[in-house]
């Protein structure tokens, strides 16, 4: 794995590249994206609600209609607007939400991009080794499809061996702005 320690404003990957990123925890990981990542994306939200994703979306210059999201939350959600959304999934379910991306992958391109806005989320309902087990096949599966994937965590929150885990499966770690 390739790590930098500088941080980016503009995360750039090429196509199959896989980067753990931290991120400010107040701070939606979608800002970093490079403009061509709203043309194909699937955003899991654990952080950020399908309407707040597509006022982002809206605001970088990106058309909705072109990103997707699967909300993982414990509470319904009701959205209709022009993003593409799953039925919400508890953060607990992680195979709901496995079943979920394996469902909305077959939309994601070679240059398509998949992003974990909050990673830390589930780690803080499920086993951490479920986790990884999540993390390590969502991977594998992008890398095979030559999408380029983010998965984001608050460093501060995490345990320099869960860091060292979740970065061992990416090909990169990354540091946001």
């Amino acid at each position: 794995m390739r790590e930098t320690t500088d941080s980016v404003s503009s995360l750039a990957l090429s196509p199959g590249e896989q980067a753990l990123v931290s991120v400010p925890s107040m701070q939606s990981p979608l800002s970093a994206l490079p403009a061509e990542a709203f043309d194909n994306l699937l955003v899991v939200s654990a952080t950020t609600s399908p309407k707040k994703v597509e006022q982002l979306v809206v605001r970088r210059g990106g058309n909705p209609a072109t990103v997707g999201v699967i909300p993982v939350t414990g509470s319904p959600s009701e959205y209709d607007g022009p993003l593409w959304t799953t039925d919400p999934v508890d953060p607990s379910d992680l195979t709901g939400i496995s079943i979920r991306l394996s469902e909305a992958l077959q939309y994601v391109t070679k240059e398509g991009w998949v992003v974990f806005d909050n990673v830390n989320v589930l780690l803080m309902y499920a086993a951490e080794k479920s986790v990884y087990r999540l993390l390590d096949s969502v991977i594998s599966t992008v890398r095979g499809k030559k999408a380029r994937g983010a998965y984001c965590l608050v460093r501060d929150a995490v345990t320099d061996e869960t860091y060292a885990q979740l970065s061992g499966l990416c090909d990169v770690a990354v540091q946001q702005e």
